[in-house]
């Protein structure tokens, strides 16, 4: 009979170990671990193989994070019927292991195979576990390219952080969300993802603060481009095609772009305006980007009747998305923001919502804090004697406060909606 022979993995081992893993693998129900994470292990971590008549007969892979083991991969390709073979691969992968000081060595095993290895070598089954995963939105190989063009990943709550303005988060849930994050239902409607969208409205609205909860809701790296920053480095139009080159070898991203009407102006003139060049520059990377799947281009502009007509019309921009003043609810969540958690039963917030109409969110701030702080003034000057912040501070601060957005700008951004929007 031959012997069976247990000993560490071998680069040559690679080739039988994946036969292994394909043939213990249950085509009904997806392994803990993927092929290439139990490869990576194998060539970087600790992997125990048994060879029988130079025949890998079985495995265990292993890896450490910090005290935790995690066995990433046991497999066995002939009959083990007194254990024996189970036993002498996991207790070698945890001697090869145990020298890195492990407090624990877990398992996460698929219901289709048996416990009995891990449960027969002492491993104790938690019944109450439910094992969740999340893919990581950026791959190792993509981070020396998002750190070149100053992406990052943002926290994954700012869609939820979005008070109120319930039809601009529904638009932008069913024109760009939806679509991207579940391709598969947009393609069963014949919903074509949308690769470029131009956000428009008057100062301060949140144009940008929309642009990263959809990066948020999409869970996909953010990247914005600042013109100004980009021409730091020499030519403006050289400089954004290298951007959106480097761009292009993310697997996914939103890319924003603020104020675009600085770099996407009318063009015309004698001579050529000096940014034409990078006007036309931009067109041909949105008509280049728009062929790269996984990927979306948001433009936000105060002044969209600035833009030039070959930039905004179809075929480059899937939707030209108006974003107004903050609705009731959204500037009752400002207010709440920051109104201090022991004032908010002195202070009659319905009356803060009525009476900040009209205003953007960062006017709504700007009051808030000036009623905070000329509280704590009068209260150093009446050596804190019963004073307390309430109402009056509140609307004494509005009615010092300039709206940013005049009656006309919103006159304007009305008719915008009208003449140049497209749901």
């Amino acid at each position: 009979m031959s012997r069976t022979h247990i000993r560490d993995f071998h680069g040559d081992d690679l080739d039988q170990l994946v036969r292994l893993w394909g043939a213990v693998t249950d085509d009904a129900q997806a392994p803990i671990y993927s092929l290439a994470e139990v490869i990576a292990s194998c060539q970087a971590d600790h992997a125990i193989v048994a060879m029988r008549d130079q025949e890998l007969v079985g495995a265990a892979v292993g890896r450490a994070a910090h005290a935790q083991g995690w066995i990433v991969f046991f497999g066995l390709a002939v009959p083990d019927p007194d254990g024996a073979l189970a036993a002498g691969l996991l207790d070698a992968l945890e001697r090869r292991m145990a020298a890195l000081g492990l407090a624990k060595l877990s398992a996460l095993v698929p219901e289709s195979q048996g416990l009995g290895p891990f449960t027969d070598n002492a491993f104790s089954v938690h019944r109450s576990v439910r094992y969740l995963e999340r893919a990581m939105p950026v791959q190792r190989r993509e981070l020396d390219t998002l750190k070149e063009v100053g992406g990052r990943i943002l926290p994954r709550n700012l869609w939820r952080k979005v008070a109120g303005m319930t039809q601009e988060k529904t638009l932008l849930e069913e024109r760009l969300v939806t679509p991207l994050a579940r391709p598969d239902l947009a393609e069963r409607f014949g919903v074509v993802p949308p690769r470029a969208v131009m956000l428009f409205g008057p100062p301060g609205t949140g144009k940008t603060t929309f642009a990263r909860a959809v990066a948020s809701r999409l869970d996909w790296p953010f990247v914005e481009l600042f013109p100004s920053r980009l021409a730091d480095g020499g030519g403006l139009a050289g400089a954004l095609r290298s951007s959106f080159e480097a761009i292009a070898d993310l697997e996914h991203a939103v890319v924003f772009i603020d104020e675009v009407e600085e770099i996407a102006a009318h063009r015309g003139g004698t001579p050529p305006s000096p940014t034409q060049g990078v006007t036309n520059e931009l067109i041909k990377q949105v008509a280049e980007f728009r062929e790269h799947d996984g990927k979306l281009l948001i433009c936000a502009t105060n002044f969209v009747r600035a833009l030039d007509a070959a930039f905004l019309r179809h075929g480059r921009f899937d939707y030209v998305l108006p974003i107004g003043l903050p609705d009731a609810d959204a500037r009752r969540a400002i207010w709440s923001r920051y109104i201090p958690a022991e004032a908010v039963t002195r202070v009659d917030v319905d009356l803060l919502v009525e009476e900040s109409d009209g205003l953007t969110p960062a006017d709504i701030e700007y009051a808030a804090r000036r009623a905070s702080q000329d509280a704590l003034a009068r209260s150093l000057r009446e050596d804190g004697a019963d004073s307390v912040l309430g109402t009056t501070d509140y609307t004494r601060a509005l009615a010092g406060t300039r709206a940013t957005v005049s009656p006309e700008a919103i006159a304007e951004f009305t008719a915008d909606i009208e003449t140049l929007a497209r749901l």
